[in-house]
């Protein structure tokens, strides 16, 4: 586990973080349930729902790694109020997926699906961001099954909630649903800045259309 960065080493960029954060030096295992067990045979990553051509996309994990290889520098926000900055993520770009695997004009959000049906929703912008990445990677090396290997999102201006660990697949939404942790009261944006931790601060266009 990491500690967190004393008052004096940690002041001028706790100033940098967003409301109610706190700069965490190493970085803290975190997630829900086991850890999954990697079988790169069975193992495959899919899009699917409203695509431009109303098909499904499917890449092997050797196709997968295959793909353009890109690296972003980018903050990672915890919900539990940790932060860890200046990360170099290195792994797949959302853009090239949606290059690929283009959405229906009329796609608003999309669901990231991970391993045992976690899901997390995300507006289609979110996850368009030219900062949002499929990691395979951080500083250089391989994640650690603990952090997602073999795959896991990273959008940055969101919690990391919004970013799942053991990515298995995309769906593209023409209207948006709550996912695992939404459903079970946490805020549907999750943008840190606003500190929008909780389902009770959601404002009026926040969550999805009763």
């Amino acid at each position: 586990m990491g500690q967190p960065v004393g008052r004096e080493s940690g002041e001028a960029a706790q100033s940098e973080l967003p409301p109610g954060q706190r700069l965490q030096r190493g970085w803290p295992v975190t997630h829900y349930g086991p850890v999954p067990k990697f079988r790169p045979e069975r193992w495959e990553f899919r899009i699917f729902g409203a695509t431009a051509d109303s098909e499904k996309y499917c890449w092997t994990h050797d196709e997968f790694t295959a793909l353009p290889y890109a690296t972003v520098v980018a903050d990672l926000h915890c919900v539990t109020k940790f932060s860890m900055t200046g990360a170099e993520w290195g792994g797949v770009p959302t853009r090239t997926i949606l290059e690929l695997a283009p959405p229906a004009p009329a796609v608003t959000h999309v669901m990231v699906w991970a391993e045992y049906g976690f899901s997390s929703n995300l507006r289609l912008d979110d996850f368009a961001s030219e900062r949002s990445i499929f990691a395979t990677h951080k500083g250089g090396e391989l994640l650690t099954a603990e952090h997602g290997f073999p795959l896991r999102l990273v959008v940055p201006q969101l919690y990391a909630w919004k970013g799942p660990k053991w990515v298995r697949g995309v769906e593209y939404m023409t209207a948006d649903r709550r996912g695992f942790w939404e459903e079970r009261g946490y805020h549907n944006v999750g943008d840190p800045w606003r500190e929008q931790r909780y389902s009770y601060q959601e404002e009026p266009g926040d969550g999805p259309e009763l």
